[in-house]
């Protein structure tokens, strides 16, 4: 009988996992104090160490608002929703296939950051500490999260 209820358990453990698989959104972690103080001086100019975290946490939530969209249904989703899905699916390439990633734009439409020589030099910062990789092909720069 104690045989019996644990394997009633087992599968409802992974028909939940599943569940939260689909929906998970992987996010960038925020950058701790020795990764920014390893991070060389003529990369970091004046950025300091908050402006830096939160960058990430505007990439954070550009990568959020995109993948949020990109999960739910065509059906679903209005007007304007449904022309950046598709906007994203054109993004999409083989080597980005089941990798998270944004480009400029997805940051400018999900947050008030400003993709200026400031945000360039802070990726550069954010490559240094292994957060994200440049992936660069038709005419887009991607940014994939590591």
């Amino acid at each position: 009988m104690k045989q019996n209820e644990a394997a009633d358990v087992q599968p409802a453990q992974t028909e939940n996992t599943k569940k939260t698989n689909k929906n998970f959104i992987r996010e960038m972690d925020f950058i701790t104090m020795p990764e920014f103080e390893s991070i060389p001086q003529y990369m970091k100019g004046r950025v300091s160490y908050d402006q830096l975290n939160a960058t990430v946490q505007c990439i954070n939530t550009a990568v959020t608002g995109k993948y949020k969209i990109l999960h739910q249904s065509v059906k679903t989703l209005n007007n304007h929703s449904r022309k950046l899905h598709q906007r994203f699916k054109d993004q999409e390439t083989k080597d980005t296939k089941g990798q998270y990633f944004v480009v400029e734009d997805d940051i400018r439409e999900f947050t008030q950051m400003k993709a200026d020589k400031r945000f360039q030099g802070i990726l550069n910062m954010l490559r240094h500490c292994q957060r994200l990789r440049e992936l660069r092909g038709g005419g887009l720069t991607r940014y994939l999260l590591l």
